[in-house]
């Protein structure tokens, strides 16, 4: 049954598998209102035994977990999307074979022969971009039903067209809506990022057209996996991947003159069009200098919150300094770069930004965590050891902030990053488990606030409270600030 909750997801990616099987039929990039359709963002694929066995032993994720049907079923209220066109590097890799390169990619990606090929041969990322738009855009507003009754998603320009959607589901209820807010994951979508100089003039002119669409995105990360002309990127890919392509390339650099510009570009706020920089998948040189040129308002003297929507906390002091401040919670974190050191998660607080927890072991936990973590055939027990990873994050942080007398609980949300080629906690599979781990969640919070461990006392809430911030309030009220 759907859940009556109202969550909040800060990225996810439902297209990513659909939109690639379009691939499949002619023409290409077709959504289907038909929810068996494996063309539809509909589509509901809850994982088979042997899709967790898989999972389990590889980390491969090959079923659905972000498509609408199951974000419905765990009360998912608005859905941050992110539009993604794949990078030709992961299918135009190190393996020779042209046969190999489609079954491995495929194996990993699980989004069908005819979209790999495409990809592989791809020389406009902005075109699949707009497909990809497009894609999202022809179901919007569509009403489908379910067995539990009559849902719809619906993109949205502002949180004001969200309370009027909640205000009209008030008076009638006889549908349910996800809202839809755009981002993008990686500006190679400008079409850059193809092993040959991109033209200036054409990739501010491909931000300027995405700056003016009716559903302009939210925030963007700059980079992604792979070097894109614009910032160096992190390490970012598990290691079986890793093994098959290439991030040397630009890995742990800083912004290009070009990059520069196209920052400054979509900070720009004529007109009401500014974009937010989403700093996930930055290198750490590209991450200080882009608070260097915030220190020096280089941005104008408006106050520009840092957003991460789908991050976790490495447990070190900095990047100039990468011990751990605080070893009790920090030695459970993974301590990767890609991760967000302490001084960078007090920087977000301070700047009113938002921090978007993302739900893969891989990210939040050490490997040392993950090898102790306790087993049991019984699943509520699962459920409670994999929910405490999560927690050792949320712990870590709010401990963190209240040692800089900060309000522990208005930055931290969710961002699960589902269908984004994660691994996800066990038995929280999909958007449908968001319920359960809201609650298993709930219990190690209240186990450790009951006995008011914070220093400031305003610090010191009540679990339920808690939860509901992480999982909705904190980003309904970024939402309301900024997203106008």
């Amino acid at each position: 049954m759907p859940s009556k909750n109202n969550y909040v997801d800060l990225h996810c990616h439902p297209a990513l598998k659909t939109f690639g099987k379009s691939f499949n039929h002619k023409p290409v990039g077709r959504n289907s209102a038909r929810r068996t359709d494996l063309r539809s963002v509909w589509r509901y694929d809850p994982p088979s035994l042997f899709d967790k066995v898989l999972n389990y032993l590889t980390g491969l994720t090959k079923f659905s977990q972000a498509n609408f049907t199951s974000m419905a079923y765990g009360g998912v209220g608005i859905a941050v999307v992110s539009l993604y066109p794949l990078e030709k590097w992961f299918v135009r890799n190190k393996l020779n074979n042209e046969m190999l390169l489609d079954l491995a990619a495929n194996f990993a990606l699980g989004i069908g022969d005819n979209r790999i090929d495409h990809v592989q041969k791809i020389n406009d990322y902005f075109k699949d971009l707009m497909m990809e738009y497009d894609y999202y855009r022809q179901l919007d507003g569509k009403v489908i039903r379910l067995p539990e009754g009559k849902f719809r998603y619906k993109l949205v320009r502002s949180y004001s067209e969200i309370e009027v959607i909640r205000a009209s589901e008030a008076m009638s209820k006889d549908v349910h809506t996800i809202c839809v807010i755009l981002s993008i994951e990686g500006l190679h979508v400008l079409n850059t990022g193809l092993k040959k100089k991109p033209k200036e003039a054409d990739v501010i002119a491909n931000l300027n057209q995405l700056k003016n669409w009716a559903y302009r995105p939210l925030f963007v990360t700059i980079s992604h996996h792979f070097f894109n002309n614009l910032c160096g990127h992190a390490q970012s890919l598990a290691a079986m991947i890793r093994g098959m392509v290439d991030q040397s390339e630009g890995l742990d650099t800083g912004f290009t003159s070009l990059g520069k510009k196209v920052l400054h570009r979509l900070l720009d706020n004529t007109n009401g069009q500014r974009i937010f920089v989403d700093i996930k998948h930055m290198s750490v040189q590209s991450r200080l200098e882009y608070y260097e040129m915030l220190d020096a308002k280089a941005f104008g003297d408006e106050n520009i919150p840092i957003v991460v929507s789908h991050g976790a906390a490495n447990g070190l002091i900095s990047g100039k300094n990468p011990t751990m401040g605080s070893p009790e919670t920090a030695v459970k974190l993974q301590s990767a770069d890609i991760n967000f050191y302490d001084e960078e998660l007090v920087r977000i607080a301070k700047s009113g930004g938002i921090f978007g927890l993302q739900l893969d072991e891989r990210r939040i936990a050490s490997e040392q965590t993950l090898k102790q973590i306790k087993h049991s055939a019984q699943r509520h027990k699962i459920m409670h050891y994999r929910s405490e990873l999560m927690w050792n994050q949320i712990k870590h942080i709010s401990i963190l902030l209240d040692a800089n007398d900060l309000f522990a609980w208005d930055m931290i949300s969710l961002g699960t990053d589902f269908d984004g080629i994660i691994d996800p906690l066990n038995s929280f599979w999909t958007a449908e488990q968001l319920p359960f781990l809201a609650d298993f969640l709930e219990r190690h919070v209240h186990n450790y606030v009951s006995t008011k461990p914070y220093k400031n006392g305003f610090n010191n809430l009540d679990a339920d409270e808690i939860i509901d911030r992480v999982f909705s309030s904190n980003a309904h009220s970024f939402f309301r600030k900024w997203f106008k």
